[in-house]
């Protein structure tokens, strides 16, 4: 039986209206770099070029990055329609699709769109949000034709092994499926000028990621998929369906954004750290608050002592002009989502109005 489409995200919803304030833990991004960040001549700019099925500087600079075929990139308006794209060419009405729980909502979302016959798999706050290979091999099926899940792990930002991954995409491969990994996270991993990718281009892994949640960069829309060549070309021909062909400025002014990265790398991981601190200096070992804190990425899931995510989200709205994310747009209503990349000033203050908050 196919399900009902779905035609809408909730998430996406609160993200856009009730996320926002003017001291807002709600987003998962770095904050946004201004145009003056990518020192832009006008000679990087033209409004119109050679891109009918993606422009070529710019599929050249993801390839090199990540040392792989340029035949396997795919460029997409960010990594969430990047994600819809890779789901689309993948998943039929009424196919079978097994998805981390928790995970990103919009996700499940667009598979609801597509009509995919969703099931879940867990991961659990007792094994840090770890994915567990066994479990995901038992719930497997013949009917199986997809294995989604995010690395860095949105929301927790806990970080998954590439062995890990791999052994994922070994049990899938039994029952014919492939596995997608949302890497959007990953790229705040990156150091220094070396990346690196759970694709490979004879495997059954794909892999969607942008440039803006690392970067700040949401404005440039410049997301991408990894797969082999034959799907890559089917998906570039669905492409035609939805957006036909990128916008040209925005294509050109990633090739730019490209060629800094090392510089906007600077900046995103002074705030990250920057924010980190304050987060541990008010909230870990707060009463009201199980942290569980990683190392790495732009968010944190802590689990709430007592009460739910949407009341403590009202509160902080209502008597303290911050804000962050219900855990149940995540299915962990006594969870919230926190995010650790915006302005260090305004985090700050909003990581201490929500530690009073919390005491409420």
């Amino acid at each position: 039986m196919i399900p009902p489409r779905v035609l809408q995200s909730d998430y996406m919803n609160f993200a856009k209206v009730a996320g926002p304030a003017p001291y807002g833990l709600a987003s998962s991004g770095v904050a946004d770099c201004e145009l003056s960040d990518l020192d832009v001549t006008l000679a990087d700019l033209a409004l119109h070029g050679p891109n009918a099925y993606g422009y070529r500087p710019l599929i050249e600079a993801i390839a090199g990055r990540l040392a792989i075929p340029s035949g396997c990139v795919v460029t997409a308006a960010g990594c969430s329609f990047a994600n819809h794209l890779a789901m689309a060419a993948l998943v039929a009405p009424g196919d079978e699709v097994l998805v981390e729980d928790p995970t990103y909502e919009l996700l499940v979302s667009a598979l609801g769109y597509l009509q995919a016959d969703i099931r879940r798999f867990a991961r659990r706050w007792e094994d840090a949000w770890r994915i567990d290979v066994d479990e995901v091999a038992r719930r497997l099926t013949p009917r199986t034709r997809l294995v989604v899940l995010t690395n860095l792990h949105n929301p927790s930002s806990a970080l998954e092994s590439e062995d890990t991954i791999w052994a994922v995409a070994e049990a899938a491969a039994k029952v014919g499926a492939r596995v997608l990994v949302d890497e959007v996270y990953l790229e705040l991993m990156f150091r220094s000028s070396e990346a690196r990718t759970s694709f490979r281009p004879d495997g059954n892994v794909i892999v969607t990621s942008s440039l803006t949640k690392a970067y700040g960069l949401s404005g440039l829309r410049c997301g991408w998929i990894l797969a082999p060549g034959d799907l890559a070309e089917r998906m570039w021909r669905l492409n035609d369906l939805y957006s036909a062909t990128p916008v040209h400025l925005a294509e050109r002014l990633s090739v730019v954004a490209f060629n800094r990265l090392e510089i906007l790398r600077t900046r995103a991981n002074t705030i990250i750290d920057t924010n980190r601190a304050a987060y541990r200096e008010f909230l870990s070992g707060h009463p009201g608050l199980d942290p569980l804190l990683f190392d790495q990425g732009t968010t944190v899931f802590p689990r709430l002592i007592s009460g739910d995510g949407d009341a403590l989200f009202h509160r902080l709205k209502a008597g303290f002009e911050a804000s962050v994310v219900p855990g149940r747009f995540f299915g962990c209503a006594d969870h919230v989502r926190i995010g650790l990349g915006g302005d260090p000033a305004k985090t700050r203050i909003g990581l201490e109005r929500l530690a009073q908050a919390l005491r409420i």
